[in-house]
């Protein structure tokens, strides 16, 4: 089976290490930002985010995109990509890949070094990161705050992150991801709507809806 694709994760999550936090020190006006960003998340009851991942080379020549669509409600989530299905249910995730008809079925790890959507969009800042706020910019009529964000963990693959977060809203529209090797990792929120109305079975997977498929039971 496919699995996703890591730098996905990585980058939909802020690199969802959690470790204890390093030295050094960060910029307290962006803690400022962050931390809103964090507080206004955690009002919504449900969130429906569409979103793009596009990776490009030291050149910034594009070398691929993805396009997909995030459902969040409490601990429950369901991630739609062109080529795979992730389901969450707070207690089982699926992953199932639209190529081969296959899902894998394991227990959900509530463990802070998980991954979870909800996370990329609350306090991912404060245990891995040092980060600083940068100019402001404008975009499609919006004010973005852009933050850097770098690893305390100078052995990681990547050296910086830039989150991008609208100034109104205190959502964030955007992350770069930089690795060493000079590639990139661009993810954009096309749309976010907060308190859309989710029905709890869209995050279970219905063998039903998928005929034929095989089912890989790891738990």
């Amino acid at each position: 089976m496919k699995k996703i694709l890591p730098l996905f994760l990585l980058v939909f999550s802020f690199s969802m290490a959690w470790a204890q936090s390093g030295p050094g020190s960060s910029d307290p006006e962006a803690k400022k930002i962050l931390d809103a960003v964090t507080a206004k998340f955690k009002t919504y009851s449900t969130v429906k985010a569409s979103f793009t991942f596009q990776v490009e080379d030291a050149n910034g020549k594009v070398q691929g995109t993805k396009t997909g669509t995030a459902y969040l409600k409490g601990d429950q989530y369901k991630v739609e990509l062109t080529d795979q299905e992730i389901f969450c249910d707070g207690k089982t995730v699926w992953t199932y890949d639209k190529a081969s008809n296959e899902v894998q079925v394991s227990k959900f790890d509530a463990s802070e070094n998980s991954f979870t959507p909800q996370k990329a969009f609350t306090n991912f800042y404060d245990k891995d990161f040092l980060y600083k706020l940068n100019d402001e910019k404008k975009q499609g009529g919006k004010t973005l705050q852009e933050i850097e964000l770098t690893p305390t963990d100078k052995g990681k693959a990547f050296f910086k992150i830039l989150a991008y977060v609208d100034k109104l809203s205190k959502n964030i529209v955007s992350t770069k991801l930089f690795e060493k090797n000079g590639s990139r990792y661009v993810y954009n929120v096309t749309s976010f709507t907060p308190n859309a109305k989710i029905d709890n079975s869209a995050f279970t997977f219905d063998a039903k809806k998928y005929p034929g498929v095989e089912v890989i039971d790891l738990r």
